[in-house]
């Protein structure tokens, strides 16, 4: 089985976290790869971000469903171009943010989400409710550091474990959601550190996909994801017409 893990930035360093997060959850037998999606922002930290983020994962997610891969996970807490790419890919498409949303509910009754910036705070919320997970959700906290100082500031750590304790603390929560692939590798340490369950999007993704694929389970081409109507794209968009 392969598993196409798709940073939907254009950051390198942020894939290669991602894929050691990815690997970790893969069971025997699936191969992950991990790709950076070839245009669009450094990070996605905005609605203007996550919209030019999204030609570049379509084309990635394309070009892996003609190669081969089985699932795609889409690593970025925002689940940009979602929908999207479940109409065109030839798996079952995963974003981070729902897949760990489903698996906060499968641990506890609620759970927390702790993010980056405080702008993001409303789409994490907004997801939660559109999956389903609005009354689970017991609130949204930022630890106020950019997705690409995650990597860099070595003071991140602490903040957001900071901000996870308070999390529980101040929503009386039982589970902890990571809310950016950029703190994948956070989830473990963080986890015995607080003594719950803290969930990484990453891995709870991966561990799905392969559960679908090995169940025979896509998704659905009759309605919203069936495949899109044939029809000329113009500018430098012209690449995307479907045949």
């Amino acid at each position: 089985m392969i598993v196409d893990v798709v940073n939907p930035n254009t950051t390198g360093s942020m894939t290669a976290l991602v894929a050691e997060g990815a690997r970790a959850a893969a069971g025997p037998g699936t191969t992950v790869r991990a790709v950076t999606s070839r245009s669009g922002p450094a990070s996605i930290e905005s609605h203007y971000d996550e919209a030019l983020a999204v030609p570049g994962l379509l084309e990635a997610v394309l070009e892996g469903s003609a190669t081969g891969a089985d699932a795609h996970v889409v690593a970025c807490f925002g689940d940009p171009g979602l929908d999207a790419c479940r109409e065109v890919a030839r798996g079952p498409v995963l974003g981070i943010a729902e897949a760990a949303m489903h698996a906060a509910v499968l641990v506890g009754r609620s759970f927390s989400v702790v993010t980056t910036l405080g702008r993001t705070t409303a789409r994490a919320r907004e997801l939660a409710v559109r999956y389903g997970f609005g009354e689970h959700c017991a609130g949204v906290h930022a630890c106020e550091i950019p997705v690409l100082e995650l990597e860099t500031d070595p003071l991140a750590r602490a903040s957001i474990a900071a901000a996870c304790a308070r999390a529980l603390d101040d929503d009386g929560s039982d589970v902890i959601v990571l809310g950016c692939a950029g703190m994948t590798d956070l989830a473990a340490s963080l986890s015995d550190e607080l003594g719950v369950p803290v969930v990484d999007g990453v891995a709870a993704a991966v561990g799905m996909a392969q559960a679908l694929v090995l169940a025979g389970l896509s998704t659905s081409r009759r309605g919203e994801y069936a495949r899109p109507p044939a029809k000329a794209y113009a500018g430098e968009l012209q690449r995307f017409a479907l045949r």
